[in-house]
């Protein structure tokens, strides 16, 4: 089940909370919910709110976290395309380094992630002072969630806002990434014996739990020496030091906490890579800590990832379309070649009557009898999966409003772009743009770019919703964690075994007679990167994964050479300018 009965958003009023800048800055109370009539002081209702930020863009919106992750990395970028995408130029910062404190990219998201801290404090100060039976259990997701939102803002801005909960009177305190750290792996590691086990006290992969602190644990000890030594020119991060508790270094803790959960049980990688990006995914066999989507009439869910990088005339349903903004990049696509044939690269579809759709111009049609869900009768496309490069196939929209049909079946023609009606629909993995220091693409050149159809469109409430839940943990990012801490500390035999592990369990579909990926036979830096890149693109952690391997300042497609100040963003200016307590991050004054 998707929920439970303390986390029925619908039946949860949130009229108020507790601001963390009060006296502060000129932010308004916020009303959390459209049903009125209880607040934060609702115990389930605060912590439902702390949740819910997770969702409701921050983590499943391409303009949002992701945007700061992925965008800014070798493996995605959004550019200026013909009329569409200009936006003052926000997107193009994000890759093309030159972003600055008024960026709306970087703006929205500090409000994201500050308010999703505010929703925690308040979810804290609600349960601490409650007498209801989960209080225990509240209060230590409530403070795991504080201290996710506290890592992600320290992550992407080197400074955090933070205020005592439980004192009114308390004073605003600015947080810094260096010294928070070890703080913060603290503050989860004593959580471990409140928190429930997924399965236990109706916790799922949605909420926090034993299993989610254990994934979250490893992601710290991972980036700690990133943290404490950020704008070290070299590159040269001492992930050897001695652990903030426990024994041995900061890899060996990795090492702990991913074996933990691998070995457990309680997960299995799925066969079907792309089974953990489908809209059933609600019980996936890798989901660790995931966002919670559905689709109803109160958050909806969102289909910001499938939604993005598709085509405008890429249509799942005479009621839906793409958008056609961002795509791979040409680095990243290159470190695919000679592994085209990885299950985790592309996948063909099969309908039920045995048709395959393999875009590859040999389908002429495919059966009408999949219907959108809770449409009327709309017949549902489904695109290939994956990274998909090359001229494009698919149905076409007739001016009645329907899908072109032959013989009642969904007629499968060439492509064209809708806003250059006479350019092919050529997804080309190269990026050729005018000015190589800035991404714009003229209309007739909208057509470039390899584009990422990881996570399913879901069709069924309409091009900006979905059900499909979104990983922040699972198993397979798991098993990379631990590679990479195995390598990092001279054990590559280890690490080489747990990389094969995931390329033999993931299998091709059944048209390839179901073959697993190919073993590797011997590894070193570059090829951990790449695989860690296969395993997890588009997942929010390619620009932490590039700062540990010394990638994030080297040149690039629309990108120069940069300085490592840039490898954390600036506080927003209205920030600065309201909040004196801050101080803008070096290279941004």
């Amino acid at each position: 089940m998707k929920t439970n009965t303390f986390f029925n958003i619908k039946t949860l009023a949130l009229s108020s909370f507790v601001l963390l800048f009060a006296n502060c800055t000129s932010l308004d109370e916020k009303v959390l919910d459209e049903v009125l009539g209880e607040n934060g002081s609702n115990p389930a209702g605060a912590l439902a709110a702390a949740y819910d930020r997770l969702g409701d863009g921050t983590f499943t919106d391409h303009g949002a976290v992701f945007a700061m992750q992925e965008y800014s990395s070798d493996e995605a970028i959004l550019p200026t395309r013909g009329s569409d995408w200009g936006d003052g130029g926000k997107w193009r910062a994000m890759h093309e380094f030159t972003w600055q404190s008024d960026n709306a990219v970087i703006g929205s998201n500090w409000d994201l992630l500050t308010n999703g801290i505010t929703r925690s404090l308040t979810a804290i100060q609600s349960a601490e002072t409650s007498t209801i039976p989960e209080k225990k259990l509240f209060l230590a997701e409530a403070k795991g969630l504080l201290a996710y939102y506290l890592y992600t803002t320290l992550d992407l801005y080197g400074q955090a806002p933070y205020r005592d909960p439980m004192n009114p009177n308390a004073p605003l305190q600015i947080l810094k990434a260096d010294t928070q750290i070890d703080q913060l792996i603290k503050d989860v590691e004593a959580l471990i014996p409140d928190l429930a086990s997924m399965g236990e006290q109706q916790t799922h992969h949605g909420r926090f739990t034993k299993e989610a602190a254990y994934g979250f644990l490893s992601t710290m000890y991972l980036n700690r020496a990133v943290f404490k030594d950020r704008f070290n020119a070299s590159s040269n991060f001492n992930f050897t030091e001695p652990a903030v508790t426990g024994t041995g270094s900061d890899m060996d803790r990795v090492i702990y906490y991913t074996s933990l959960l691998i070995d457990s049980g309680k997960y299995k990688l799925e066969s079907d890579y792309f089974k953990n990006f489908a809209r059933t995914n609600d019980n996936g066999s890798e989901l660790i800590f995931a966002i919670v989507q559905k689709i109803d009439y109160i958050r909806n869910g969102s289909n910001s990832f499938a939604y993005a990088s598709m085509e405008r005339n890429q249509r799942t349903s005479a009621a839906n379309r793409g958008t056609n903004s961002s795509c791979i990049t040409p680095e990243f696509y290159a470190t695919w070649n000679n592994n085209h044939d990885d299950p985790r690269f592309n996948q063909a579809y099969q309908y039920s009557d045995g048709t395959w759709f393999t875009n590859d111009g040999t389908t002429p049609s495919v059966p009408a009898t999949d219907i959108v869900p809770k449409s009327a009768g709309l017949p549902w496309f489904h695109f290939t999966r994956g990274i998909i490069a090359g001229p494009q196939y698919g149905p076409i929209l007739l001016p009645s409003g329907s899908l072109e049909m032959v013989g009642g079946r969904i007629k499968v023609s060439p492509l064209y772009m809708e806003k250059s009606t006479t350019t092919r629909m050529d997804f080309t993995p190269s990026l050729t743009f005018k000015d190589p220091t800035q991404a714009v693409f003229a209309q007739n050149e909208i057509n470039q770019g390899a584009r990422c159809f990881k996570y399913e469109f879901d069709p069924e409430g309409g091009n900006g919703n979905s059900n499909v839940d979104m990983p922040l943990y699972r198993l397979g990012g798991i098993y990379t964690m631990r590679a990479e801490a195995y390598f990092r500390k001279g054990n590559t035999g280890a690490a080489l075994q747990d990389l094969n592990i995931l390329r033999t369990s993931r299998k091709r579909e059944s048209l390839y007679g179901s073959a697993p990926g190919k073993t590797l036979t011997a590894i070193d830096a570059t090829v951990l990167y790449n695989e860690i890149g296969f395993e997890l693109y588009w997942e929010l952690y390619r620009r932490p994964q590039m700062i540990r391997f010394g990638k994030f300042d080297l040149a690039g497609t629309a990108k120069p050479v940069s300085q490592p100040f840039r490898r954390i963003f600036p506080i927003p200016q209205t920030t600065i300018d309201v909040t004196k307590q801050f101080t803008q991050n070096q290279g941004y004054n």
